[in-house]
């Protein structure tokens, strides 16, 4: 028996898509961007850095080897929807304990299943990331270009995946303290500090610096997370409060935070970015593939004279991947550096961060 559609995908300019429903049957306004990852859907939609955003799938087939809870980046899923070509509710995988479907049901996230991606995935590269909602098929479109624009924009990402308290991941024979600096942390941070000698202390977001310090950590390390940096500026003051006297590594949200710091400039992107990025080292030339998932981004140009250093950019469009302070022991990325379903070009970071805080150990 052929089905019928249910579901429909309309953008803030009145583009319109229908398609099929699966996950939970809510209505829902995002904005919209796209991943061009081909493995991974289940760390896409469990990454915090996702939260309020419809991804776009553009790998054809989603959901065909469904989901393993260890697996996941954070407890309770905060995607805003996603969007497929096709979706596969009959996974073929040992591991899996749950469709994807199910997944985002359980987490009360609404995904679409349409025919065209590939118009879509044009009309965000092209025409930028814009508002959206995923409805019910009989919703007008007047009606629906009507909600997304009574909608409010959200400013409070952040403290919603934020934990509430502190907590801790501990490791036999650690070597290291790190205070992890809570915005949207992703658990694979966690568990590959632990793997390298790392006792980790998670804090909430807005904790400050002397509290951090009481906590006498050999390094922090202040995580991804969603949202745009401007949205958050206690973090600014509290990497102010920390530069010079502890070792500090950030990657995402945190990179783009550090360079508010020292008095760079970020950005919003016209769309988002995924898997397959082509990363280079300034100082010898190496090319890296990454991960990214995030829509603002740093500007290289704005780096001088704020004692920051370029060390990675990104060959596609400029933008800055990495910065250093050497003097204060910092280093930051904008991409992923667990490798978490994808490449495994740069896990020597952490060694980078081992490296600092035995070094502080021994000027301490």
């Amino acid at each position: 028996m052929a089905r019928e559609m249910n579901r429909k995908l309309v953008l803030e300019d009145g583009e319109e898509y229908v398609g099929y429903g699966f996950g939970a049957p809510v209505e829902r306004v995002c904005r919209i961007v796209f991943d061009t990852s081909m493995v991974g859907y289940q760390e896409i939609v469990t990454d915090p850095s996702c939260t309020d955003l419809a991804v776009l799938m553009t790998y054809p087939l989603i959901g065909n080897y469904g989901t393993a809870d260890e697996d996941n980046e954070s407890l309770i899923p905060t995607l805003g929807a996603l969007i497929v070509s096709e979706y596969n509710d009959s996974p073929s995988n040992f591991r899996s304990t749950k469709t994807l479907a199910e997944m985002l049901e359980d987490a009360g996230i609404p995904g679409i299943e349409i025919a065209d991606t590939r118009r879509l995935t044009r009309s965000i590269r092209d025409n930028g990331s814009r508002r959206c909602i995923l409805t019910d098929i009989q919703t007008s479109k007047e009606e629906a270009i009507k909600k997304i624009a009574e909608s409010e924009i959200p400013h409070d990402a952040v403290s919603r995946v934020s934990c509430r308290r502190r907590w801790y991941s501990k490791t036999a024979n650690p070597r290291y303290h790190v205070v992890v600096v809570d915005c949207g942390i992703k658990l694979s941070i966690v568990r590959i500090l632990n793997a390298n000698g790392c006792n980790v202390t998670v804090v909430p977001y807005n904790t400050g610096a002397e509290e951090i310090l009481a906590m006498r950590p050999d390094g922090v390390f202040l995580s991804d997370g969603p949202g745009a940096p401007e949205d958050v500026p206690s973090l600014v003051t509290l990497v102010r409060a920390l530069r010079g006297r502890v070792p500090m590594f950030a990657n995402g949200l945190g990179h783009q935070i550090i360079a508010l710091a020292y008095g760079a400039k970020t950005y919003e992107m016209r769309f988002g970015r995924g898997g397959g990025q082509p990363v280079q080292s300034v100082s010898d030339g190496k090319l890296s593939t990454v991960s990214g998932n995030h829509i603002y981004a740093v500007s290289a140009a704005t780096l001088e004279g704020t004692g920051l250093t370029l060390t990675h950019r990104n060959l596609l469009d400029g933008t800055a991947e990495g910065m250093c302070a050497e003097k204060d022991k910092l280093f930051s990325v904008q991409y992923q550096p667990e490798s978490a379903s994808g490449a495994h070009d740069h896990t020597n970071l952490f060694d980078r961060f081992l490296t600092m805080m035995e070094e502080g150990k021994h000027h301490a």
